[in-house]
């Protein structure tokens, strides 16, 4: 038998019909009017609080409703739009069309401010003019600035190492303890994480480091009435500030090289012992080798967070004696001196050392993850 040919039909698809543009345009129309209102009910709430009667328990419901339907409703729109495109590309286009506000957000948030930021600081103090490279060439000539760039470097050479050893050691050992012991030596160690930067630097400058040695413990056992975080010459101040960040940020190290620690096989360790080695022989060439991923990401955060140290040094000294930092050194020029060209040089200047931390950190992360 001579097979029949069926006559041509028109196929449908889903999401692919050609027939569909009004309902393409619609979901387009309302994407841009929901990001229009989501833009705009946010400024009114950012701006004109009058509008609310100054009611944060209003704006606050305001809020949740913008963003959770706004959000909904958004999102809506995009699938409508999407699925009305021919199918190959609502196929192509459905990834990339829901991570698109997710994008749109992170350029708002981030990406906007960094450029504005670069921008701002070839201008003058008002950001009413451009004046060339003149900021840069006022904080480089500036003695203060190379010495919070010092006191930076000096940050950054002491606590991220000493962070991850401390937080090693600790790990190390409280997985020694019993359930109930590591438990509640772990929760001890890592309670200073849930305490401000404000409130750390206000517990140690007057518990700890207080010259009177009735109130400062510090001085009540050496016996002694210096004020530490004040003193003059050299950066011991430094140092002992740099005690507080250490002390706060070794329960993170803690978590992390812990966990890493229990999940180091069992047979490496008893291969290991069996072949003779000692404890610590077992720690240095098994342990850490094995974790190496967990530290760097450890250290590689510590050092981020050091860059930006900014409550520590402003609680206490407020980079007096011989204390400043680059963070403290742009909210002075910004907020006191309100030179906002100079502030802004200073912020590129730091942008400009964290960046290659960060390209270094996604490699990093990039090569763990292909192994």
């Amino acid at each position: 038998m001579t097979a029949v040919a069926a006559p041509d039909r028109p196929v449908v698809r889903r999401g692919g019909s050609p027939a569909r543009p009004l309902r393409a345009l619609w979901g387009l129309v309302g994407v841009v009017l929901v990001g229009w209102v989501l833009g705009n009910g946010f400024l009114s709430l950012a701006y004109h609080p009058e509008w609310y009667g100054h009611n944060r328990i209003l704006m606050a419901l305001v809020g949740i409703v913008l963003g959770i339907g706004g959000s909904a409703l958004l999102f809506y729109c995009i699938n409508v739009f999407i699925e009305s495109l021919p199918q190959r590309a609502s196929q192509g286009l459905i990834p990339y069309a829901f991570l698109l506000p997710a994008f749109a957000l992170i350029g708002l948030m981030l990406l906007y401010p960094t450029v504005q930021t670069i921008n701002y600081s070839f201008a003058n103090n008002k950001s009413t003019a451009y004046v060339g490279l003149d900021n840069y060439r006022a904080i480089f000539a500036d003695p203060a600035f190379w010495t919070a760039l010092t006191n930076n470097a000096l940050w950054l050479l002491v606590v991220p190492a000493v962070t991850v050893a401390v937080g090693l050691v600790v790990a190390l050992f409280a997985d020694r303890l019993s359930a109930g012991g590591e438990k509640y030596s772990k929760s001890l160690i890592f309670l200073p994480m849930a305490i401000s930067f404000v409130a750390a630097s206000t517990i140690w400058g007057k518990l700890i480091y207080d010259a009177n040695p009735n109130i400062g413990v510090l001085n009540a056992i050496l016996g002694t009435e210096n004020d530490w975080i004040r003193m003059s010459g050299g950066r011991l101040n430094s140092f002992l500030m740099m005690i507080i960040l250490i002390w706060m940020q070794t329960g993170f190290a803690m978590v992390l090289l812990s966990s890493a620690i229990k999940n180091v096989p069992d047979e490496t360790l008893e291969a290991a012992r069996l072949d003779g080695a000692n404890e610590r022989a077992i720690f240095f060439r098994v342990i850490v080798p094995q974790i190496k991923g967990t530290v760097l990401t450890v250290f590689i955060t510590v050092v981020i967070l050091v860059m930006k140290v900014f409550d520590i040094i402003y609680v206490l000294t407020n980079g007096q004696n011989n204390t400043n930092v680059i963070a403290v050194m742009f909210f002075d020029e910004l907020f006191t001196a309100g030179r906002a060209g100079r502030a802004s040089a200073i912020v590129v200047v730091l942008l400009l050392l964290v960046t290659p931390i960060l390209v270094y950190q996604v490699r990093a992360y990039r090569k763990e993850a292909a192994r």
